[in-house]
């Protein structure tokens, strides 16, 4: 028998025995011949460095669960909770993360390239040194995430919620992040070469020593941000954008001050609730 059909089926036995809901094998004529399917509750479960490969994740609570340098390339998370799961040095690439929550989860050195997250809720999850080159992550939470050294590089982040985060040497160069939020939170060191930020609100963020090389300001709003240390930053760039009297800007930069402007933040989406716990099988009739 194949050795990979051997390692799906004894991991489909173990994670029965773990407690998963659902664990099913679903052919799949893909790049595998096979294909695992979660449902239900697997609180804590121990899966590090598991191979699920395209693996399916549907209205499953996996909260607290280990998943440390397992492979999810190609993994679909639809309306699951994974709240403070363990995700350090995961390889998630390609995979699917629709409205799920990630909250609290530890993403370290996790590769995330090409992932795709609509509405998902990374609230105070940790990306440190993680890789999400050309995500798409329209609408992602990211209020309090720690994004320290995280590669944004070319991602779409449109309407993105990074309000209360630290991001030093974060590189969102080439990234899209129109409309998003980036209130109250750190960038020093940060890269913004050629993204397009117009209508981003950067309200009481500092950005000391953060490249701002071609970068698009129009529509921004900039009240009390600290860009007098930004690198790069431009007279045409400040005047596409919108301060007030408590921006700070690099030296002979003049301020375009907008007075009475109404700003438009958009409202993260709220955690999804776990799911609940599948019913105890009832004992045979006699």
């Amino acid at each position: 028998m194949n050795k990979l059909l051997v390692a799906l089926s004894a991991f489909s036995l173990m994670a029965a025995a773990a407690g998963v809901a659902e664990a099913r094998v679903i052919p799949d004529e893909k790049d595998i011949p096979r294909q695992l399917s979660f449902g239900g509750a697997c609180r804590a479960c121990d899966l590090s460095g598991k191979k699920l490969v395209n693996a399916r994740f549907t209205g499953a609570d996996f909260g607290g669960a280990a998943l440390v340098r397992a492979d999810l390339r190609g993994a679909s998370f639809v309306g699951s909770n994974f709240q403070s799961a363990h995700l350090a040095d995961a390889n998630l690439s390609g995979a699917e993360m629709m409205g799920s929550n990630f909250s609290y989860a530890d993403f370290t050195g996790a590769e995330l390239d090409g992932v795709e997250g609509a509405g998902a809720v990374f609230q105070k999850a940790n990306f440190t040194r993680a890789s999400l080159e050309g995500a798409e992550l329209p609408a992602v939470n990211f209020n309090g995430a720690n994004l320290t050294s995280a590669n944004f590089r070319g991602a779409e982040l449109p309407h993105a919620v990074i309000t209360h985060a630290l991001a030093p040497a974060a590189n969102f160069r080439d990234a899209e992040l129109v409309g998003a939020s980036l209130i109250g939170s750190t960038f020093t060191g940060a890269n913004f070469r050629d993204a397009d930020l117009s209508g981003a609100v950067l309200i009481r963020s500092t950005f000391n020593n953060a490249d701002f090389r071609d970068a698009d300001l129009s529509g921004a709003t900039l009240f009390g941000a600290d860009l007098s240390r930004a690198r790069n930053l431009t007279q045409h760039q400040v005047s596409e954008a919108c301060a007030d009297g408590s921006t700070k800007l690099p030296s002979g930069l003049t301020p375009r001050l907008c007075k009475g402007r109404r700003i438009m933040v958009y409202n993260a989406p709220m955690p999804p609730k776990a799911p609940e716990p599948p019913e105890p099988p009832r004992p045979p009739r006699r």
